[in-house]
């Protein structure tokens, strides 16, 4: 079966703040660090266990892979639980069920002093921590940040696969308006190019990482990420610089966001149904020009 292209991401066993400034932030370009956790406590404490003797009784949403209808919120979580008793499911496993921005200076203050954030050059954003969990079979849905921030992503425990498409490529995603997401019933492991031409066009780059990798994703890069067996993750964020992206994050956080969950309201289905309409139109369109 025909797959969609890709290339490896580049891979960087240290790097320098001047180099990492010059080959991949100024030219927004990704790039797999090896070794940029291998003095943070994290490097050697991180692990489920140590996560969930942490947990105490605290109850966390959780998330699934099934396409949200009707009047439900494109985030909206599909159970609750205790964080201990999640964890005992992920080490069991595999399961759908992740946690999704799991702010760790609200929920578990003391792993801020497993880590540091790296001296590269980035002003990063320290409020908001946040992790992301999951077990094999999880998959996050292809998108982008809706506050367009640089990121680096850490992962911990086990393995996952992140595919990361950059903002020009975003005509061939099937986008859905008013959202950061592309069309819910695609599969980009398995493409239908039949329905969905605009695949044909995609050019993913490929990271596989493990336990302390560090990834940089650029503003604005769609990332479809596949957790591989049960692990879990660190992001944190660093704002864009350039006013038209801090226009554009502010247009997506306080207009586009509460836009979309008024219409999902509102109209329900209905809402969805034109809006997938209106954006296969568009890519076709794309494509015919």
């Amino acid at each position: 079966m025909e797959k969609i292209k890709t290339t490896p991401i580049t891979v960087v066993d240290t790097i320098s703040k001047e180099d990492f400034i010059k080959y991949y932030y100024k030219p927004q370009k990704p790039v797999l660090i090896k070794n940029l956790t291998r003095d943070w406590k994290a490097f050697e404490n991180w692990n489920l266990d140590y996560i969930q003797q942490r947990a105490g009784d605290q109850i966390v949403p959780l998330y699934n892979n099934q396409v949200t209808k009707g009047k439900q919120y494109s985030a909206e979580p599909a159970t609750k639980m205790r964080l201990y008793d999640y964890i005992e499911i992920l080490k069991k496993g595999p399961t759908d069920l992740r946690i999704f921005f799991y702010n760790i200076l609200d929920n578990m203050p003391e792993l801020s002093q497993d880590f540091t954030y790296p001296e590269l050059g980035l002003k990063f954003f320290k409020r908001l921590p946040v992790m992301f969990f999951g077990s094999m079979g999880s998959k996050v849905l292809p998108h982008y940040d809706m506050d367009l921030s640089d990121l680096f992503h850490f992962h911990f425990h086990g393995h996952k696969s992140v595919l990361l498409f950059p903002p020009e490529q975003t005509k061939y995603m099937y986008r859905i308006p008013y959202t950061v997401h592309n069309l819910e019933s695609i599969d980009l492991d398995n493409p239908d190019f039949k329905k969905y031409p605009g695949l044909k066009y995609l050019n993913g780059i490929e990271a596989h990482m493990e336990h302390g990798d560090a990834l940089f994703m650029p503003s604005g890069y769609w990332h479809y990420i596949k957790y591989l067996d049960g692990s879990f993750s660190l992001t944190i964020r660093a704002f864009s610089k350039k006013p038209k992206t801090f226009f554009n994050m502010l247009y997506n956080v306080f207009f586009m966001r509460n836009f979309e969950n008024f219409m999902r309201k509102w109209k329900g289905q209905k809402w969805l149904d034109y809006k997938e309409a209106k954006t296969m139109k568009q890519v076709e369109k794309t494509i015919n020009s």
